[in-house]
C-alpha cells in the first residue's frame, strides 16, 4: 500500500489487518504501535475514523502516527464500500453502517491481547466526529470520544433547505433510483480529480476550497478518495438523525476539538449543547476546517493526549 500523506515515525509500527463489521463486510485497516510493546502489558487503545470521503492513509494516518508515538494503540481504517474495503457497490454510503464502523474498530482492538478492553477511546474527524458519536451513544465500551471539525452529515443533508426544498430533493433522488435501477449500478460523481491538481479551480470559495485544497492537491490526494458518495446515498441522511442520544454518552467524555476559523464550527458548537457533562471544547486559534485533517503543528495533540490518559487511565 501507499500514499500515506505523512512519514512513520521511527519509534512507531504499522500493520495492515483485516477484519468484518457485524454486517459481515471486510474492513481494511492499519494498526499503529510503539516497536517493541510489551505483549504482556495492557495499554490504552483508540479507533480513528477519517473524515466524511476520506480513507485511513489520509488524515487518521497523521492522528495515529503521533498517538501511537505517545504510547497509544490506534486502528485505522477504511469505510465499508470505500478504499480497501468490502461492500459492493462502491462509494455507497450509510449513517448507520458507517457508526457501526466505529463500532467494529472497538470489535477488533478488543481481542487484542495487549489491549485493555475497558480503556478504548474514539477519534472521529469530521464527518467522523458525528459518526463516532452516534456510535458512542449506543455503544457503552467506547469510553471517551474527541472530535476535530466534527461534521454532522445527518443535519448537513438538510442544511438550508426550505420544505418545499426537502421535499423536491426527495422527489429528485427517488426518481434517481429508478434511473440506477434501470442501468444495473447507482450514480456516482467523484468531486476531486483522479490525479492530484496543481491548482484550485477558480470560483471556489469558502469550505469548499479547502476541500479540494486537500482532497484535489498533492496535500492530501489520495486516488481512494475522490469525494462524494453514491448520489442515492443522500436519502439515508435525510430520514436519520446521528445524534439525537448525544446526551446518553454521559458520564463518558467528549472533547471537541474546532478550529477557530472553521465554517463548520456550528456543528461542534450544536453538538455541545446537547452533550452532557463532562464535556469539553478546544478551539485552535488561526485554524480552519481541514487544518485539522493534517497540520501536526495546529492539531492539539498534547491536549489530546491528556484527555485520553484522564478519561481513560
Amino acid at each position: 500500500m501507499s500514499g500515506y500523506i505523512c512519514n512513520l515515525k521511527e519509534q512507531v509500527e504499522r500493520r495492515h489487518i483485516r477484519w468484518k463489521n457485524r454486517y459481515g463486510i471486510a474492513l481494511a485497516g492499519d494498526l499503529y504501535m510503539e516497536k517493541g510493546l510489551n505483549p504482556e502489558e495492557r495499554r490504552m487503545a483508540l479507533v480513528v475514523g477519517a473524515p466524511y470521503g476520506g480513507v485511513k492513509e489520509q488524515g487518521p494516518a497523521v492522528y495515529a502516527n503521533e498517538l501511537a508515538a505517545r504510547g497509544f494503540v490506534v486502528l485505522t481504517f477504511d469505510p465499508c464500500y470505500m478504499g480497501e474495503s468490502g461492500g459492493e457497490p462502491r462509494h455507497v454510503s450509510s449513517p448507520d453502517l458507517f457508526s457501526e464502523n466505529i463500532s467494529a474498530g472497538v470489535d477488533y482492538l478488543g481481542l487484542l491481547p495487549f489491549v485493555d478492553r475497558e480503556r478504548i477511546g474514539a477519534v472521529g474527524i469530521c464527518g467522523s466526529g458525528g459518526f463516532a458519536l452516534s456510535a458512542a451513544a449506543v455503544d457503552t465500551r467506547i469510553k471517551a470520544v474527541v472530535t476535530a471539525s466534527m461534521y454532522d452529515m445527518s443535519v448537513a443533508a438538510r442544511l438550508g433547505l426550505t420544505p418545499e426544498q426537502i421535499q423536491a430533493e426527495k422527489e429528485r433522488l427517488s426518481r434517481k433510483r429508478w434511473e440506477d435501477v434501470e442501468q444495473g449500478f447507482p450514480e456516482y460523481l467523484p468531486a476531486f480529480p483522479e490525479e492530484p491538481a496543481e491548482e484550485i479551480p477558480d470560483g471556489m470559495e469558502g469550505i469548499w476550497r479547502e476541500f479540494f485544497e486537500f482532497y484535489g492537491t498533492r496535500r492530501g490526494h489520495h486516488p481512494n478518495a475522490r469525494g462524494n458518495f453514491t448520489t442515492t446515498s443522500a436519502l439515508s441522511f435525510m430520514n436519520y438523525s446521528l445524534n439525537d442520544h448525544i446526551d446518553e454518552i454521559s458520564p463518558r467524555p467528549v472533547l471537541f476539538v474546532v478550529g477557530e476559523q472553521a465554517e463548520s464550527r456550528f456543528f461542534s458548537d450544536m453538538a455541545y449543547e446537547r452533550a452532557r457533562e463532562p464535556k469539553r471544547m478546544a478551539v485552535v486559534p488561526d485554524c480552519n476546517h481541514v487544518d485539522l485533517y493534517d497540520d501536526r503543528a495546529k492539531i492539539p495533540f498534547d491536549e489530546i493526549e491528556g484527555f485520553f490518559r484522564e478519561s481513560l487511565g
